[in-house]
């Protein structure tokens, strides 16, 4: 399968029946508008009022360089965080925070610079939606990935920047994302190169900082020595996010009982036709977005800035 182009020169690929692409504007869904204003509380009054105090709290803010005109930009943080100003404010602060905290991490997060985790097919986010117009995050941690090829610095870059492209899904700041974590092949050699600092690293980056609506996290496939990984990460995991995170094994019948299966592979129980995208094709459609890229990449706190733009 091959990136096609649309009349608008925006990048697609074909999987049997579906069309995938950045969605980067909010479709005529009457469903995912009902899920916004119900979940979100999104009616035009709300927006507006929460734009304005938004702007109002971020020009205070005048070591953080970022684009305070645009609403599109604040409405990444205002809809994950039901239009509550103050809330989106301290959101935004987390998010640059962290950023500024972990460069190594952060750092260059840009197709150009970022190919190894898609190229070896360890994360992906080209599927159609699930039933409730969520983004579904695939990452496969274990047969596909050799941290010799691909070391978990870059498996998180790779998360990064795919979880950026999504964010600026409107549809997927409303409805939000699942993660399936592909356990297949898990091993020691994976398993070492983790560590508690990096796992609270994380999920202090999942729980605080992210601008993301995380649904539910399923864990497929996993093997014994899995309890191993997940005690690394249990002691920093709030009760709301492990109360979303459920394990199947090799049941893939439980996971079909949460995931329709015309979002699913066929290897994980589903009705998608082979052969399978691979997630090279999702760089080369990330790679048509780096102008965009290098842009979100350029905003974050700064010395000596006198105010925003």
């Amino acid at each position: 399968m091959e990136v096609q182009f649309g009349t608008d020169g925006a990048p697609f690929v074909r999987w049997g029946e579906n069309v995938i692409q950045l969605e980067l504007k909010l479709a005529d869904d009457a469903s995912c508008k009902e899920i916004a204003e119900k979940e979100l509380r999104e009616t035009p009054e709300v927006v507006e009022n929460a734009l304005s105090e938004l702007r109002k709290l971020l020009k205070n803010e005048t070591s953080l360089y970022i684009p305070i005109d645009r609403d599109d930009f604040l409405m990444k943080f205002l809809r994950p965080c039901k239009f509550y100003p103050e809330s989106a404010f301290k959101k935004i602060q987390a998010y640059y925070k962290f950023k500024k905290s972990n460069p190594d991490y952060c750092r260059d997060l840009l197709p150009s610079a970022i190919r190894s985790p898609y190229e070896h097919s360890i994360v992906s986010i080209l599927a159609p939606r699930d039933q409730h117009g969520r983004r579904i995050i695939l990452v496969e941690s274990g047969e596909r990935w050799n941290p010799s090829d691909v070391p978990l610095t870059d498996v998180f870059r790779g998360i990064q920047m795919g979880l950026e492209g999504a964010m600026a899904e409107p549809q997927t700041q409303i409805s939000g994302i699942i993660s399936i974590f592909d356990m297949k092949g898990l091993s020691f050699k994976h398993i070492m190169q983790f560590t508690p600092s990096y796992a609270k690293m994380v999920l202090d980056w999942i729980q605080e900082c992210v601008p993301i609506r995380v649904k539910a996290v399923h864990i497929i496939n996993q093997p014994y020595i899995f309890n191993m990984l997940f005690a690394i990460f249990k002691p920093f995991m709030r009760e709301k996010l492990r109360s979303r995170i459920h394990f199947h094994g090799t049941n893939m019948k439980s996971l079909m009982e949460h995931v329709d299966p015309k979002a699913l592979r066929k290897r994980h129980g589903g009705l998608l036709p082979d052969p399978e995208i691979t997630g090279d094709v999702l760089w080369k459609m990330l790679r048509h977005y780096e102008e965009e890229f290098k842009l979100a990449n350029s905003y974050g706190y700064i010395k000596n800035a006198n105010n925003n733009k």
